[in-house]
């Protein structure tokens, strides 16, 4: 099938703090919604049959709770029936800005994903009913070709988002399409944890994903297109991911990815949106894992000959790491439970210092999750202390296998080459209670390989 994502340069409020009029915050909004609407045609012309648009790429970001609320249409929830707002508009108040996305879907005869904030009042016998009356939501939905609202699906994990509340129970979001298929659909944050998303993958067997995110990239582990692949490889499922288009904020990078391939744009240096259309094959079975090429055990060598441990930051963790140094050679790094193995060898040695690293703990910046991860990464320069900070460019090309005893049954393998630039491994799986993943010569310099696992019960 033929699918569209859209990177969307929102155009902001000034002072997304300050409390104004309806009028004014759907003039704003009909601002954003008039270049989706160009977008739409765009992706229509090219054959698309679904387009997703990113999360806040209408209304922005940075409110408060009373800040936002002129900006939130009514939306009711997925199991009240059927709605087609540009068909019936006169059905519910506060619904202009769900009326103009309904109606793009129609008029181009295209599945339409956006993201929006919606409110709904609440009573007061409600124990979680907030002080003001009303819920406020993160909310996606989902059109079909003919406008019909199909589902709704309210953001579970809020990422520092004081204007929005977090529903009561995660919601299990997906539609039909005659084209691929179910779709699911969660935001954002949510592809971090359990539920809902790895829980709705898992119950509903999903194939298809639509993920609008505002996305700040942070390498040398979450960087939005790294991630975004990773997920598609470990669930073995197509996503189709929007991401905000903000440099300045980091906030870039969206992408069509199957498990096998994929389609991105990641791009700090130019401004404006970017449409991405692609066609993926509708996945009906499970890729098989290569489990040929496995690696060995590491022999254990002399004390004498193993380079020395150290610790350093990364991602806000505090990592074990050894360096990575000569052409080639057989490393090892433990901490906790986890150990990281590693073979390599270097095509050329060139002056950049590379260290593998492994961290097994709770991470407790910028939300809270359990981590296991075996990474080799390229430093920033070439002493200790650089190892961990974010790089964007290598030119080292390096043949390697690497393992670790994981705890988790989810790894997400990444691979990530110089310029924020993907590759694929020749080969990657479990053998022996090992997650292993290899690749014979990089196609650019090589910046992360790791196996960066999540150990959800232990969150």
């Amino acid at each position: 099938y033929v699918a569209a994502v859209y990177e969307h340069e929102s155009i902001l409020s000034p002072s997304p703090a300050a409390l104004v009029e309806r009028r004014s915050a759907l003039e704003l909004m009909g601002r954003n919604l008039d270049i989706y609407e160009q977008q739409v045609l765009a992706a229509a012309r090219q054959g698309a049959q679904i387009i997703v648009f990113p999360e806040d790429g209408i209304h922005g970001f940075n409110f408060t709770r009373s800040s936002i609320y002129p900006y939130l249409d009514f939306v009711p929830h997925s199991r009240f029936g059927k709605w087609n707002p540009c068909r019936e508009p006169y059905l519910f108040n506060d619904t202009e800005v769900v009326q103009r996305l309904s109606c793009m879907a129609l008029k181009n005869k295209i599945f339409l994903v956006a993201n929006l904030g919606t409110k709904q009042p609440c009573e007061r016998t409600d124990p979680r009913c907030p002080a003001d009356g009303r819920y406020q939501f993160n909310t996606n939905v989902a059109f079909a070709a003919d406008g019909a609202l199909l589902a709704t699906y309210r953001k579970h994990n809020l990422y520092f988002e004081y204007a929005f509340d977090t529903p009561p129970e995660p919601d299990y979001a997906f539609f039909d399409t005659p084209f691929a298929g179910k779709f699911g659909m969660f935001t954002c944050f949510d592809i971090l944890f359990f539920e809902p998303a790895v829980n709705l993958i898992r119950q509903y067997n999903l194939k298809q994903i639509v993920y609008p995110t505002a996305w700040m990239n942070q390498l040398p582990l979450l960087s939005a297109v790294e991630f975004q692949q990773a997920f598609a490889t470990a669930f073995n499922v197509n996503i189709l991911a929007a991401n905000i288009h903000h440099p300045t904020l980091g906030m870039t990078g969206s992408g069509i990815y199957t498990p096998v391939k994929s389609f991105i744009y990641h791009d700090m240096e130019s401004y404006g949106g970017k449409l991405l259309v692609a066609e993926i094959p509708v996945i009906t079975t499970d890729y098989k894992t290569n489990l040929e090429n496995t690696p060995g055990r590491v022999s254990e060598k002399g004390k004498e000959q193993s380079p020395p441990y150290f610790y350093a930051e990364m991602m806000y963790d505090n990592f074990t790491f050894v360096p990575v140094w000569g052409e080639k050679g057989e490393l090892q790094v433990c901490a906790n439970t986890l150990c990281c193995y590693l073979n390599y060898r270097r095509a050329v040695l060139t002056d950049e210092l590379y260290a593998l690293g492994v961290f097994d703990g709770l991470h407790t910046v910028h939300g809270t999750y359990y981590v296991q991860a075996c990474a080799l990464v390229k430093c920033g320069g070439l002493s200790f202390s650089t190892c961990g900070q974010e790089v964007t460019d290598a030119t080292a090309l390096i043949d390697f296998q690497l393992w670790g005893n994981m705890s988790t049954p989810y790894i997400f393998p990444l691979l990530l080459t110089s310029g924020i630039t993907l590759d694929f491994a020749d080969h990657m799986g479990w053998k022996n209670n090992h997650y292993y993943l290899s690749k014979n010569r990089t196609s650019s310099g090589l910046l992360t390989a790791a196996l960066y696992g999540r150990w959800y019960e232990k969150d």
